[in-house]
């Protein structure tokens, strides 16, 4: 059978005539006599029969096989078997033609038609068939028929079981061939004869062995789209039977428990319900005249029933059109809808609680999740994004009735602060009595607040500044600052409750110093005081929580602060004056909030004085002899931060954590200075202030910071620990490292696991310490101090602006430091400074200093880039020629995979840096696709069309006139298209290839030059052809570079003359309409696809088509021909218009 199947598909073009007919005479009597029962036939048989009979249609219906309908008739009233053979070719059929389009565009359209032509024949057969076949089967099963549903079910005739069973699966057949349909008929065959169709699939979802066929028909129907006016119909299963009937289905299968055919069936018609509610949605408030449906409220409550469903897959299911519901312009003012809000947020308290997880059995959702759920981490990801999805839902709920979401709000909070603590079976390894992440009591506390945050915030935003319940808000911040608890967990949640009420402050100023009092406490916490164990992330999170909640305050509502700022100040200096009681970062976050409230000062003398001595202490140490020795010498660095130690107890003995941490503190201040100090927004503020010098040739305003001159004083030594910090990667400096630290310049696991995609242990999250050994934290030492480097250069532009531009020899200071050693520099170090230095720098720099600062600087730059690339990339393709090590392709952890992974992000930042210094944004934005990290699967979803209007920039012009930075730039760019990265392949293709090359046109190109360019564009197709994305892209580039060049260059003809089976009339003819002006000009999508046609020899194809024997279907005789216009017509025409000539001269 297979063979005859393969004999069909290649060797029909050259069967005779007399041939095919004998063959297709056999498959029809074959269908009609030669299979067994429609019970005892194997699948694999009725497949392979329905395949052969639908790619004899494909050749030759219609215009050869115009009875093959009234044949195929003639054939379903043989039997069942016979019946749903023919609906598997019906539906085999629509596959092929509408859903895969595996056929010549001829051939499909002709199929196409002619099966729209008959489609009210064929919903006939399929819908009496069904209608047929159903009914036998329920009176052999002995179920109450559609007229008396209620009547008690006689018992099945077991004689008769097998009959039953056969009409049952005549039925399946025609629900799913049905199913193949719906998605693309005309709406009005859906709504037929007083929308027949609906009416049937609603009353067989109660037929347990239908159901689901049913409730998939029925959801492709009420998905369609379409014009509003013909969807109108679909509002009928708003109806007393359609409603009843989907409601009482619905709580049958759950009534049943937890059985997979029943759980798939409840999916199903959530599905139905979320699309009946988005039809709703869209039909009411148009010009179709609809109004809202009498069983809307039953309609809600079913839907509400789905919300509260054990089930969180089926919870998440019905997010989307609650949203749809809430924000509708006419449903939103609906009271049967403004009811049901409270219940739904009273739902949505319960659907916070982060339960189900498919390991665990602590919840009736455990045993619904390990359906849906692969894993815990599974779970934990998808949890993650329905809770983001809530939130959403509940803030627009909240804008309906704001008063009863912050009540709910107010009456969680405060049982939440009264009720027992109740760590559950798994103790936290933080200590004893303490929640883990899996604990009842936290799992209520991180509800409860992702509730109240959404609410509250929801609130402020909605309600009139008089309506707000203020008092009501208050007493909950003082129950909440009154709560006190050692538990971290439980103390982070506590910490967002606050920041949450804080608005409330601003209506009560008195109680600011109790709230900073609350917050300062925390910044300190621990769970056992004195403790010389490393700290757990759940402890780190809750200081850091605190810091940032104080950041949070001090930049949203500095006047509010204000008055307060002495005290702040004293609190501040009083915690730092202990060198171990907070952690660098802590430390300079809470510098980063005084130099916030600073900020109001809006008065440079002032504010200047305040940052001078803020910045006392790191002055005096970062310009000390010693430190300057140290941050000058690698050795010295080295042994000053103890990475050449040898250490015995590698998780408590830390000789020179203490060192380590200078060196952080002085960064982590500088940084924080740089990024937070300001002048007035306002340019009468900053002129009043004495911030304000002028403006720039350009016109742009020129503001100086008032920590200019403090940070610019510490900026040498921090180019010299830049670039000692580079210098550590020389072999000679990583030989020097101590056993212990060999591997301290690596990278840290978590970052591994980020770039491999590799999840994380959940417990690990909170109950492991941030650096398990010294080694983990020296690495955390080298890695947060390299960012932070590059951020304070990457931050200095935009905060010091000219002041910083025009330090003497700033280039050459930046590539003697930053841009040092960078051959022995990892991938990995590499990425973070293009993005956090090089990027911003570029982006904030004026134009005045591109001669000066960037050019110079970026000149070297890409042209190492683009050495290291190219060699990067050289390395993996011989190694994927070679396959050497194959076991690299099993562990997906292997290092080669990292490497390779590694060279991908870092090509990605490169192409990303040229765009943003080449193109202007105008030509972009609209295909500016997600952040250099994206996924990869992005670049295969559409087709995509470059800008026309991409333009050079300013800075773009002034690096294309220096021809080593040009030819760098250029090269990369197109030699990129041909690397294994198709996310790089397609930004580049679309947003920096041609407006690179159209700046050199004007100019001189070698000819050799030319044929590169276009070769570079071809090899990027047949490396990335087989994904739809990137093949648009690049055809269009090459059809733009050919169009553009041939003219001036013969030898693109040669180029294209070497594409593997190319049709050299074809291109004689494309050619010839190029270089004759005098020619009528093709359309430029008709050029286009003769041009795609002539270079298909070179565009990649998936591995899986590479070496599958082409299917040739010949088109027959058209059915559809254009009627040219007679001889008569156009004389008549020629005599009208000449007529309107004579009317127009008068």
């Amino acid at each position: 059978m297979k063979i005859s199947a393969l004999g069909y598909q290649y060797r029909w073009n050259n069967m005779p005539r007399l041939e095919k007919v004998y063959l297709k005479n056999n498959v029809m009597d074959l269908i009609s006599s030669g299979t067994q029962s429609i019970l005892e036939e194997e699948s694999h048989i009725k497949d392979v029969l329905s395949r052969i009979v639908v790619e004899m249609i494909k050749r030759e219906w219609p215009q050869h096989w115009p009875d093959m309908l009234k044949e195929l008739d003639t054939l379903s009233k043989q039997g069942e078997t016979q019946t749903e053979l023919v609906m598997f070719i019906l539906l085999r059929l629509a596959e092929d033609v509408v859903t895969f389009q595996t056929l010549p565009t001829q051939r499909r359209r002709d199929i196409q038609q002619t099966l729209t032509q008959n489609m009210e024949k064929i919903f006939s057969f399929l819908l009496t068939a069904l209608q047929q076949n159903v009914s036998k089967y329920r009176c052999m099963v002995g179920a109450p028929q559609e007229q008396d549903v209620l009547t008690t079910p006689q018992k099945t005739d077991l004689a008769q079981e097998p009959k039953a069973q056969a009409n049952c699966r005549v039925g399946i057949a025609a629900l799913n061939t049905l199913a193949g349909y719906i998605d693309w008929v005309a709406l009005s065959h859906i709504t037929a004869d007083n929308c027949k169709l609906l009416e049937m699939l609603c009353l067989l979802l109660n037929e347990p062995e239908l159901q689901v066929g049913a409730a998939e028909c029925l959801l492709i129907a009420v998905s369609r789209k379409g014009k509003l006016e013909d969807r109108k119909p679909l509002m009928v299963l708003f109806g007393d039977v359609a409603m009843h009937c989907i409601l009482s289905a619905a709580q049958t299968a759950d009534g049943e428990g937890l059985v997979e055919k029943h759980y798939v069936f409840l999916k199903r018609l959530c599905q139905v319900l979320c699309a009946l509610g988005s039809q709703l949605c869209a039909l009411l408030g148009s010009d179709c005249d609809v109004e809202t449906p009498a069983n809307f409220g039953k309609y809600l409550e079913s839907f509400l029933a789905f919300t509260t469903h054990p089930s969180q897959f089926l919870r998440s299911s019905t997010q989307i059109t609650w949203g749809a519901l809430f924000r509708h312009e006419v449903l939103s003012h609906d009271p049967l809808l403004l009811a049901v809000v409270p219940k739904y947020l009273r739902a949505s308290m319960t659907n916070l609680v982060k339960v189900g997880f498919p390991s665990k059995a602590d919840s009736p959702s455990c045993e619904y999740s390990r359906f849906d759920f692969d894993s815990d981490e599974d779970f934990n990801a998808f949890f993650n994004s329905f809770r983001a999805q809530q939130g959403e839902v509940m803030r627009m709920a909240c804008r309906l009735d704001p008063l009863t979401g912050f009540q709910m709000a107010g009456e969680w909070l405060k049982y939440q602060l009264t009720a027992p603590l109740d760590t559950g079976p798994m103790n936290s390894k933080t200590g004893e009595g303490l929640c883990s992440i899996f604990s009842p009591s936290f799992v209520q506390w991180d509800a409860m607040t992702f509730f109240s945050e959404s609410i509250i915030s929801q609130m402020f935003r909605t309600m009139d500044k008089d309506e707000i319940p203020v008092n009501d808000g208050i007493d909950l911040l003082q129950l909440v600052l009154n709560f006190e608890t050692k538990d971290p967990l439980i103390l982070s949640c506590v910490l967002t409750n606050v920041s949450a009420l804080f608005p409330f402050v601003t209506y009560r100023p008195e109680y600011l110093p109790q709230v900073l009092s609350k917050l300062f406490a925390s910044v300190t916490f621990e769970v056992v005081e004195e403790s010389k164990a490393p700290r757990t992330r759940a402890v780190k999170n809750v200081r850091r929580h605190a810091c940032s909640s104080i950041i949070k305050m001090c930049r949203d509502y500095p006047q509010l602060v204000l008055p307060n700022f002495e005290m702040l100040y004293n609190h501040v200096k009083q915690l730092l004056s202990n060198e171990l009681l907070l952690t660098q970062m802590e430390k300079c976050a809470l510098m980063e909030a005084l130099v916030l409230i600073s900020n109001q000062f809006k008065d440079y003398e002032r504010q200047k004085a305040f940052l001078e001595e803020l910045m006392a202490p790191v002055a005096g140490l970062w310009l000390s002899p010693e430190m300057q020795r140290v941050l000058s010498d690698p050795e010295a660095f080295i042994s000053y931060v103890g990475a050449d130690n040898k250490i015995a107890d590698p998780v408590l003995e830390d000789p020179s954590g203490l060192n380590r941490s200078r060196i952080s503190f002085c960064v982590y201040t500088i940084l924080g200075v740089v990024k937070r100090a300001r002048w007035p927004a306002a340019t009468e503020e900053a002129k009043a202030g004495g911030f304000f010098l002028g403006y720039l040739p350009s016109g742009t305003p020129m503001y100086r910071n008032p920590c200019t001159e403090q940070v610019l004083k510490l900026f040498d030594n921090l180019l010299a620990l830049i670039r000692t910090h580079n210098n550590l990667y020389m072999p000679e400096m990583v030989a020097r490292l101590g056993d212990t630290f060999a591997k301290a310049l690596d990278m840290l696991e978590v970052e591994k696991n980020a770039i491999l995609g590799l999840p994380q242990p959940l417990l690990e999250l909170y109950d492991s310490p941030v650096y398990k050994t010294v080694l983990e934290r020296m690495q955390g030492f080298f890695c947060t101090l390299y960012d932070n480097c590059f951020h304070i250069l990457g931050n200095a532009g935009p905060s010091m602006q000219q002041d910083f531009y025009t330090v003497e020899g700033l280039a050459n200071q930046l590539l003697s430091s930053a841009f040092n050693n960078l051959n022995n520099i990892p991938d990995y170090r590499l990425r973070p400074m293009l993005r956090v230095f090089v990027k911003p720098l570029v982006l904030s720099c004026p134009s005045e200093y591109y001669e000066t600062l960037v050019c110079p600087m970026l000149g070297p730059l890409f042209t190492y880039l683009h050495m290291r690339l190219s060699q990067k990339w050289q390395v993996i393709n011989q190694r994927s020629m070679l396959c050497e090590d194959d076991a690299a392709d099993d562990n997906p952890e292997s290092q080669e995979m990292l490497e390779e992974q590694l060279v991908r992000l870092l090509t990605r930042e490169v192409m990303d840096l040229a765009t943003v210094c080449c193109v202007s944004k105008k030509g972009v934005e609209q295909n500016t696709t997600a952040a250099v990290d994206g996924d990869d699967d992005e670049a295969m979803a559409t087709e995509v069309t470059p800008p026309a209007n991409a333009e050079l920039t300013e800075l773009g012009k002034c690096l294309m006139k220096q021809e080593d930075v040009c030819t760098a730039v250029l090269i990369t760019a197109y030699t990129s298209l041909s690397w294994k990265d198709t996310l790089s392949c397609q930004r580049t293709t679309t947003q920096l290839c041609w407006p690179l090359l159209k700046q050199v046109l004007p100019g001189n190109l070698l000819p050799d030059a030319v044929s590169w360019f276009f070769t570079s564009v071809l090899k990027g197709l047949q490396v990335h052809g087989q994904h739809d994305g990137c093949m648009a892209a690049l055809v269009h580039l090459a059809f733009q570079i050919y169009e553009a060049l041939r003219p001036r260059y013969g030898e693109l003809k040669a180029v294209m003359e070497q594409i593997p089976d190319i049709q050299l009339d074809s291109l004689e003819q494309f050619d010839s309409k190029l270089l004759n002006p005098t020619l009528q000009k093709v359309a430029d999508k008709r050029r286009k696809d003769h041009f795609k046609r002539l270079i298909s020899g070179c565009i990649g194809k998936p591995i899986g088509e590479q070496f599958r024997k082409e299917v040739h279907i010949r088109n027959l005789p058209s059915l559809f021909k254009k009627v040219k216009p007679s001889l008569e017509t156009d004389v008549l025409e020629n005599e009208a218009a000449e007529s309107f000539n004579v009317l127009f001269e008068l």
